[in-house]
């Protein structure tokens, strides 16, 4: 059997996150948004709030928190990359943003919604 690679491992978990996301509402945007900035794995609207999400994968024996895999220089790289996102769309800054976790570990999906603040480019 032919082992998968770490991106296309990588592509079947943020295929499994849309499912997810997409059975729950959420209406995809973008994928894999990327720009000098960084990239964001998914982009779309939950409701009223523009959601920047972020999936992360767990292959291993215990589910820990995926909120503990998303450092704060990884943090700071996507809201960078979603301000970026906003001005080159031409959106407004006064829509309702929010960060997304996807959590994703054999069977199990956990999205946590709100996962971290905004974090402004100075900080």
């Amino acid at each position: 059997m032919e082992k998968k690679s770490n991106r296309q491992t990588g592509r079947e978990r943020e295929e499994q996150a849309a499912a997810f996301l997409t059975e729950r509402g959420f209406r995809i945007e973008e994928r894999n948004f990327s720009a000098r900035q960084g990239e964001i794995d998914i982009i779309g609207w939950d409701e009223e709030y523009l959601v920047f999400l972020e999936v992360k994968y767990r292959s291993g024996t215990s589910f820990d928190n995926p909120l503990a895999a998303v450092g704060y220089t990884k943090r700071r790289r996507i809201c960078r990359t979603a301000d970026y996102y906003r001005y080159r769309k031409g959106l407004s800054f006064d829509i309702p943003v929010r960060y997304d976790v996807i959590g994703i570990w054999k069977e199990q999906t956990v999205w946590i919604k709100n996962a971290f603040s905004h974090i402004y480019a100075g900080g």
